[in-house]
C-alpha cells in the first residue's frame, strides 16, 4: 500500500487530470447508457452491463482520489480494468458514433488511471 497524501496538500497536476478523466468518463457512460436503454435489444444489455461497472467506477475513484483514501492506487487499478471492458464493449458497434465517444472517453480514463496506480496519493 503507498503512503497517503495529507488532505491539507493540493491534489497533483497528474491526479487532477485523473479526477477530470474519471468524471468525464462517467458522465459519458451514462450518456451511453440512456441512448442504449432508447435502442433496446439483448446486445444492448451486454453493453450497459460493462458501462454500468465502468460508470460506478469512475465515479468512486475520482471521489477516493478527491479525499487522498489510502486504498486510491489500488481503485484506479480496478477503475482502470472496468474502463478498458467499457471501451470494449462499446467497440462492439464501431458504426455508432456515441459508441466510439464513449469507447475514447473509457481509454483515455483507463490510461490515466493506470498511471495514477503507480503514483503515491
Amino acid at each position: 500500500m503507498t503512503q497517503q497524501q495529507p488532505a491539507t496538500e493540493p491534489m497533483s497536476q497528474e491526479m487532477q487530470d485523473c479526477v477530470h478523466a474519471c468524471m468525464s468518463c462517467h458522465g459519458v457512460c451514462e450518456e451511453t447508457m440512456s441512448s442504449c436503454l432508447q435502442m433496446g435489444g439483448q446486445a444492448r444489455m451486454q453493453i450497459m452491463r460493462a458501462l454500468m461497472d465502468c460508470s460506478e467506477m469512475t465515479r468512486m475513484c475520482a471521489d477516493m482520489m478527491m479525499r487522498r483514501s489510502p486504498l486510491a492506487n489500488e481503485m484506479c487499478m480496478m477503475c482502470a480494468q472496468a474502463c478498458d471492458m467499457g471501451a470494449e464493449a462499446c467497440m462492439s458497434m464501431p458504426d455508432d458514433d456515441r459508441m466510439t465517444r464513449c469507447a475514447e472517453s473509457c481509454r483515455r480514463c483507463s490510461e490515466m488511471c493506470r498511471a495514477m496506480a503507480g503514483a503515491t496519493m
